[in-house]
């Protein structure tokens, strides 16, 4: 008898309109209690506003604000010899991507406005132009790992 494996399912990795990853990636994180319907209805609505008024493809926008805001260094906590220290680490491109996702989307909720599309856009449009609440996210957490710089060897 030859030995068979059973065949996975394939995951869709793409989205059922612009057939990119990344889109995929943002409408998976926007989701709250499993309405993925909705999350891509919000998506969809803030790439149609971010259309109209910028008056560019909306998934470039998204991809250099993405590009912006994924951070080269993050810091995580070391206790050693009973002290805590914040040890700034290099991530990967994807780690990095999926804290720039969840940061644009913190930072969108957080805004004030009517609704989660017409912020989601203004946020996305905002952190294209290298300002708003997740750019300064980005930033602290650059400054916060080359403050402690000296601590690197404890990695």
């Amino acid at each position: 008898m030859s030995c068979q494996s059973t065949v996975e399912k394939k995951i869709e990795k793409f989205d059922l309109i612009y057939h990119n990853r990344l889109v995929k990636m943002v409408i998976n994180r926007i989701l709250k209690h499993g309405k993925k319907s909705l999350s891509y209805q919000f998506f969809y609505q803030s790439l149609k506003k971010i259309q109209q008024k910028t008056e560019k493809n909306p998934l470039i926008v998204l991809r250099q604000a993405i590009q912006k805001l994924t951070p080269k260094l993050i810091v995580k906590s070391r206790s050693v010899s009973g002290s805590t220290y914040q040890v700034p680490i290099e991530i990967k491109k994807k780690e990095g991507k999926i804290l720039a996702i969840r940061w644009l989307l913190e930072s969108s909720r957080k805004r004030s406005g009517r609704n989660m599309h017409f912020k989601l856009s203004y946020e996305i449009m905002d952190v294209a132009k290298e300002k708003g609440n997740a750019i300064c996210k980005k930033e602290e957490i650059h400054k916060m790992a080359e403050s402690n710089k000296a601590f690197v060897h404890y990695h």
